[in-house]
């Protein structure tokens, strides 16, 4: 059995660096895209239906709601592939 080398761990531990950068990089993106999505969407509602703003609250709140799930369906995929 051959022992893994230093060098070859610290590149290891500099993969899962640049790994953990980027999937926190992606959960951030993936909430703020979600949310102002929601805000946009609910702008275009409160234009379309002539309600003063709560058409805004409620799809930001949904855009909220759907970010929440995407980034549990990220971090779901990441586990499992760290399992493998």
């Amino acid at each position: 059995m051959v022992k893994p080398s230093k060098q070859n761990n610290n590149r290891n531990n500099t993969g899962n660096a640049f790994k953990a950068i980027g999937l926190v990089s992606a959960i951030g993106i993936d909430l703020a895209v979600c949310t102002l999505g929601g805000f946009y969407a609910g702008k275009w509602l409160d234009a379309k239906l002539g309600n003063s703003g709560i058409w805004i609250g409620v799809s930001v709140l949904a855009g909220l709601v759907v970010g929440a799930l995407s980034i549990a369906l990220v971090i779901g995929k990441v586990l499992r592939d760290n399992h493998e």
